[in-house]
C-alpha cells in the first residue's frame, strides 16, 4: 500500500498520545487489507477499497477515534457506529482491540466495501430550452450590448432571465422586467446580481 504523505503530516501534528494509536491502525490496515488505499476525507485520514470507504480515524485534543464505515455490519452484528467511532474515545493503544481481532474486522470491512453498490446517479430529464419572449427579443435587438452579454452567459444564467420574463403574468410586469433586464445586461450583470457576493 502506498503511503499518503498527508496522513504522515496528520499523524505528526497529532497529540503525542494519539500518534501511536493512529500508527497502529494504519499498520493493521496495511497488514490485513493490502489492497486498501490511503486518503484524506473531511480533513481526517481514511482508507478506501475500490473507491469505497473502509474506515476513518481521527485525533482530537483528548482522544482519538476509529470508525469503520459500515461498522454496524461487521463483527458480532451489534450496533457499533457512534459519534466517537466503534471503540469509543481512544486514549492509548491499549484501548484498541488486539491485532488479531482488529485484522478480522478490517478484512470483514474490506469485503463489505468491495460488495457495496456504486452510488446511484439520478438522471433528470433535461429541461426544455428556455423561450425568448418576442418583446424581450425586440428589446435585445435594439440594444446589441445587452444581447451580447446575454449570449455570452452560460445556459443557466440565460435561463434565469428568460424564465423571469416569460413567467410574468401581466403585460405591465413583463414590460418592467424587460426594461430592468436590458439595463442590467447592458451593465454585464446576471439576473441575480443583487445577491452575488462582492
Amino acid at each position: 500500500m502506498k503511503r499518503d504523505p498527508r496522513i504522515d503530516a496528520y499523524i505528526a501534528k497529532a497529540a503525542p498520545f494519539a500518534q501511536p494509536i493512529l500508527e497502529k491502525v494504519r499498520e493493521r490496515v496495511h497488514a490485513a487489507a493490502p489492497e486498501a488505499e490511503e486518503t484524506m476525507k473531511w480533513s481526517a485520514p481514511g482508507f478506501t477499497v475500490g473507491g469505497k470507504i473502509l474506515l476513518m480515524m481521527a485525533a482530537f485534543k483528548q482522544h482519538a477515534a476509529l470508525n469503520f464505515w459500515r461498522g454496524q455490519e461487521i463483527g458480532d452484528g451489534s450496533p457499533k457506529a457512534g459519534a466517537m467511532g466503534q471503540f469509543g474515545k481512544l486514549t492509548s493503544v491499549a484501548d484498541l482491540p488486539g491485532d488479531r481481532e482488529l485484522d478480522v474486522l478490517i478484512r470483514e470491512a474490506a469485503a463489505l466495501a468491495k460488495t457495496a453498490p456504486a452510488p446511484r446517479k439520478v438522471k433528470h430529464e433535461p429541461k426544455p430550452p428556455a423561450e425568448l419572449h418576442p418583446e424581450f427579443a425586440r428589446a435585445l435587438n435594439a440594444n446589441p450590448k445587452a444581447k451580447a452579454t446575454l449570449d455570452g452567459f452560460p445556459p443557466s444564467a440565460q435561463r434565469e432571465y428568460l424564465d423571469w420574463i416569460t413567467e410574468a403574468k401581466q403585460d405591465k410586469t413583463r414590460e418592467k422586467r424587460i426594461a430592468d433586464a436590458v439595463e442590467w445586461l447592458s451593465e454585464g450583470k446576471r439576473r441575480m446580481w443583487k445577491y452575488e457576493k462582492c
